[in-house]
């Protein structure tokens, strides 16, 4: 009984040995270097042969695929190896772009029913697209780059396992011994691919080439792989190609295939010939050249469009008088992008007349501080820009340079050197993050006093600023200070009477006489720096609102009466400072800020004082009060008033708001 099982058994092995050799061994070699006309392919979609013998798989219909599969199965053991080889070429429409890839496919079935055209190229569908149970392994040869896939370009091949998220994938090309050479896979060219499978070494090796370039020896894509845990049997072996909105020829025009061997090679003499483009060149004149020009038609219209209003958006005023001052002009484009079109972010603040803006130079890339002036009048524009050239010819260690104006519409644009440590008020008030100590506040008075005795005295004209007051004191880099801002400024000659009629300045800063009279002279800027010396060393603002108005001119002065004039020093500076310098200082303050002009000294005689050239005259002799701070602009002269006002009147922040108008004469 032992023995007739065991003899039982004996054949049943055989047999099945003797089928597994036949199967495996049936239908393993095969090659199609005469084009595909006896092929007898299994072919679904819109795959075709061609008259001549080529294998299309896909054609001009938007959103299809087509497949072509060699009929009969193969099978694949644990150790199975195979090689394969093919021709083929890719011609979009247009000819620069269009379809989708191809791939070379072993599968357990010919059919993919629900699998998608576009990127899915006739393989897979959404859900399915990764499933370790379709057991396909395929090479794609793809001229679309689909990011959910993680494709690396719109020109690549790659190895595919279950999925077309590729394992290995790389640019299109071929080493030649030398040189990496690149290839475009829709060039239209016919190219070679070889796909070999090691079932020893469980190693996938894809070469590609030109149709005229022998096999490379370094392949393209080389992967570990055992694909007998992918393969199942029996597998079919065949192609499948798609197109999305946009179409192209998908063709093979040759291929064989060798179980456990080296495929056979192919004879490119003997393939079919690809067909000639001219007929399509004249379908792509006929639809792409109207197309074409429809398009340069619109893209004119665009530019024009966008070129009249890019005029508009940058046009300026420039009259024939204005080509005298030369550079002192800057183009409004220029200070458009240099400040970032004016955003927000580049604010600095808000100043005399509008606002202020960082900006840096296209080309020069020099930093600017711009100033963006309204006016709604022309009169006297002629002269007041004049003046604003004359300005920017000043030069002075302590003076921010106007560098020039641009003027547009409605619009006036200062443009100022750039200081990078901002305005001396955001130092004095609202809790700064750095307290100016003694010396840098005494170096700052000196230097303004030096910049007005330049303006006053030095240069070849009489400059009046009308303006002297904390937020138009700049520090640079070193805390040096320098008077900007000379929106306000007057000239005229030494020994000349100034004939403003236009009361101009800050409340606080103000000479009684210039409110009375409209007239602004030297020694109205003396007044005003007389107010920002005692706001620098009490770290006060000239007028303080509150429950009862409070000026500093008048608290100091009746410090002084009481011999506790020290008493005004600011408490932020603690015990560092020199009690001499700033008794010298305060006192000063009041001497300058004495209610009648002529009791008053010049800016000469102030940067003496300053420097202990000569003493500080006793001020009992020169002040029998304090400084008149009526504010009133009745007039009986029909003068104009530009006044602007400190934030602690108005309720805004460290930086002074104006709420000021620009007149029509200057």
């Amino acid at each position: 009984m032992c023995v007739s099982k065991l003899i039982m058994e004996s054949v049943l092995l055989l047999v099945t040995t003797m089928v597994h050799i036949y199967m495996s061994g049936a239908d393993t070699s095969f090659i199609f270097n005469n084009g595909f006309q006896s092929a007898n392919l299994t072919m679904d979609g819109v795959s075709e042969i061609t008259p001549n013998g080529l294998l299309r798989l896909t054609n001009e219909t938007v959103l299809q695929k087509g497949h072509a599969f060699y009929p009969n199965p193969i099978v694949f053991t644990n150790t199975s190896s195979f090689s394969t080889t093919f021709v083929f070429a890719i011609r979009p429409i247009p000819p620069t772009s269009g379809g989708h890839g191809m791939a070379f496919v072993i599968s357990p079935t010919k059919a993919f029913p629900g699998a998608l055209a576009t990127q899915y190229l006739g393989l897979f569908h959404d859900t399915n697209n990764g499933d370790p149970t379709n057991h396909v392994f395929a090479v794609e040869i793809d001229i679309v780059q689909t990011i959910e896939f993680g494709d690396i370009d719109n020109n690549h091949v790659g190895i595919d396992i279950n999925g077309l998220k590729s394992m290995k994938s790389a640019p299109a090309g071929y080493d030649n011994g030398f040189q990496f050479h690149n290839l475009s896979l829709i060039s239209g060219l016919p190219m070679q691919v070889w796909v070999d499978y090691d079932g020893g070494k469980k190693q996938i090796n894809v070469t590609l080439a030109p149709i005229n370039v022998i096999k490379p020896e370094t392949p393209l894509l080389t992967l570990s792989k055992d694909l007998s845990q992918i393969l199942t049997n029996p597998s079919y072996v065949g192609f499948s190609s798609s197109d999305g909105q946009l179409m192209a020829f998908h063709y093979v025009l040759g291929w064989s295939f060798q179980l456990n061997g080296e495929a056979q090679n192919l004879d490119a003499s003997k393939l079919p010939k690809l067909p000639p483009v001219d007929g399509k060149r004249s379908l792509i004149l006929l639809i792409g050249l109207p197309l074409l020009l429809f398009s340069l038609i619109v893209f004119v219209s665009v530019f024009v469009v966008w070129y009249i209003k890019t005029k508009r958006k940058f046009s300026e005023i420039v009259e024939e008088w204005e080509q005298n001052y030369g550079p002192h002009r800057f183009k409004y484009k220029d200070l458009y992008f240099a400040t970032k079109g004016f955003k927000e972010e580049e604010l600095l603040g808000c100043g005399g007349f509008g606002k202020v803006y960082k900006g840096t130079m296209p080309g020069s890339k020099i930093d600017v501080a711009v100033k963006k002036v309204s006016h709604d009048s022309q009169q006297g524009m002629r002269e007041f820009i004049a003046e604003i050239v004359s300005i920017g010819r000043l030069r002075h260690k302590n003076l921010v340079s106007l560098l020039g104006y641009c003027r547009r519409k409605r619009e006036l644009l200062l443009v100022y050197e750039f200081m990078p440590n901002g305005s001396l008020d955001k130092y004095l008030y609202n809790q700064p993050t750095v307290t100016l100590n003694w010396m840098q506040r005494f170096k700052i008075i000196k230097g303004v006093a030096l910049g007005l005795c330049y303006l006053h005295e030095e240069w070849e004209q009489v400059v009046i600023h009308r303006d002297v007051k904390a937020s138009n004191v700049l520090l640079d880099l070193e805390l040096n200070g320098r008077l900007g801002d000379f929106g306000l400024a007057r000239l005229y000659d030494h020994g000349a009477d100034p004939t403003t009629t236009h009361v101009a300045g800050t409340v606080g800063y103000l000479a009684p006489e210039s409110i009375r009279t409209g007239r602004a002279t030297t020694k109205c800027d003396v007044f005003a720096f007389g107010a920002l010396s005692l706001e620098v060393v009490c770290g006060r603002r000239p007028i303080e609102r509150g429950s009862e108005d409070e000026i500093l001119v008048d608290w100091v002065y009746e410090l002084w009466k009481k011999g506790q004039i020290i008493g005004a020093l600011d408490q932020a500076l603690g015990r560092e400072y020199n009690e001499e310098d700033v008794e010298l200082v305060l006192r000063l303050g009041l001497l300058c800020s004495g209610s009648k002009a002529e009791g008053r000294p010049n800016m000469r005689q102030v940067v003496q004082y300053l420097n202990r050239e000569v003493p500080l005259p006793d001020l009992l002799s020169q002040m029998s009060s304090p400084s008149c701070f009526g504010f009133t602009f009745e007039s009986d002269q029909g003068f104009d008033a530009i006044v602007s006002f400190p934030s602690s009147i108005v309720g805004g922040t460290h930086t002074s708001i104006s709420e000021s108008l620009l007149s029509g004469g200057r």
